[in-house]
């Protein structure tokens, strides 16, 4: 199988991060819950994964970085933990149901919502953002790369707005963690929530967040922690206040393994790469008649994802056809993206999304552009 889902998850894990959740999983105790050497050993993996991830992100401190189990459940936790009713946020057509579902919950609730519109392309207006604030304004939460299109946002420009507003800013890095550089100080972000199974690397089951100093979530869960047994309250000290119950370990042994991979190789040389097999798809199928690509592919930074439809065809037609007659895994329908889907007009249709990571081959996306050719041919 050609495997061109990687938006989804990446598939292929380095050696290392197998190894490594293999061998948690004989030997990793219960972080924080005892001083023996299992214990002791999974704190310590634990905490310098922290540490990995603050150094990527370019974070202050350590302990400002949450383990979670993936980027849905950190953005419930920014955006449960964040806002009140009475409250007003602003977001965008762009975003990702783990964005947008909980918005819509805390709407019923009483807090206002603002949701930017989208061209055609996949792009907003910075000055949409700017024009919707108000003086309850708390927080402004959009992605740093859609899952859909593959555009990437600049988180800069909002970030500086947000805070000489004294808005907070909370930016979604699913699709951009580990391929993209993302400085939290530069960028002026409050809140970066991740995911560990995407281009970070990792295993399923982990992810997490880094939360500016100074910002205090309310807990979206509370229980166990290790310490402080007696209070009837979870903890506030950071990161256990974030971090009821028993940490994915093994996973997030895997995690550690994937950050030691990427600092190895090199961000910069992942996303170059990516970058080579995107483009090389995208203009192998570009001109293809009766092809639609989506997206704008006029910047030089966007995500490595190509996302197309073949004439009328339902996109989970030709998702099947490919995989069937083909070998080729890709993602077809609305891939959690609603809003991007009415802005692009195919509700209807879906789309089919090609996404590529640096294992994948130039052999690999050669056979994909036959694939779709011959498939538009037969649209003819």
């Amino acid at each position: 199988m050609i495997y061109l889902d990687n938006a989804a998850t990446t598939m292929r894990k380095p050696q290392e991060v197998i190894d490594a959740v293999v061998t948690a999983m004989g030997s990793m105790g219960n972080a924080g819950r005892g001083v023996n050497d299992a214990s002791l050993s999974a704190s310590r993996i634990i905490y310098d994964t922290r540490e990995k991830i603050c150094r990527m992100v370019n974070g202050t401190d350590p302990r400002q970085v949450v383990l979670t189990c993936n980027s849905t459940e950190s953005l419930n936790i920014a955006i449960r933990g964040l806002l009140n009713p009475g409250d007003h946020v602003i977001t965008t057509m762009l975003e990702h149901n783990s964005v947008l579902r909980p918005l819509y919950d805390l709407e019923t609730k009483g807090t206002g919502l603002t949701i930017v519109k989208s061209d055609r392309k996949g792009n907003f207006d910075i000055e949409d953002i700017k024009n919707a604030v108000r003086p309850e304004t708390k927080m402004i939460v959009c992605t740093n790369g859609s899952n859909l299109t593959g555009n990437y946002v600049d988180p800069r420009p909002i970030g500086e707005f947000a805070r000489e507003r004294g808005i907070l800013f909370v930016v979604d890095a699913s699709q951009t963690a580990g391929v993209f550089p993302i400085d939290v100080q530069e960028m002026k972000i409050d809140v970066l929530c991740f995911t560990g199974h995407k281009g970070l690397l990792g295993p399923q089951g982990t992810g997490g967040m880094y939360v500016r100093e100074g910002v205090t979530i309310r807990p979206l869960k509370a229980g166990g922690t290790g310490v402080q047994t007696y209070s009837k309250s979870q903890p506030v000290q950071m990161p256990t206040a974030l971090e009821a119950g028993t940490l994915n370990g093994h996973g997030i042994a895997g995690l550690h393994a994937a950050l030691g991979y990427l600092e190895e190789h090199g961000i910069d040389t992942v996303c170059a790469r990516e970058q080579e097999l995107m483009r090389r798809f995208y203009e192998g199928v570009r001109d293809i008649e009766n092809v639609t690509v989506y997206g704008d592919f006029s910047g030089k930074e966007r995500c490595a994802i190509v996302t197309l439809n073949i004439g009328d065809y339902d996109s989970s037609e030709v998702s099947d056809a490919l995989l069937t007659e083909y070998g080729i895994s890709t993602r077809s329908g609305g891939h959690c993206a609603p809003l991007m889907h009415e802005a692009l007009g195919t509700v209807e249709q879906g789309a089919v999304r090609f996404s590529f990571s640096h294992y994948n081959t130039d052999e690999e996306v050669d056979a994909a552009i036959w694939a779709v050719r011959e498939l538009a041919r037969d649209e003819e």
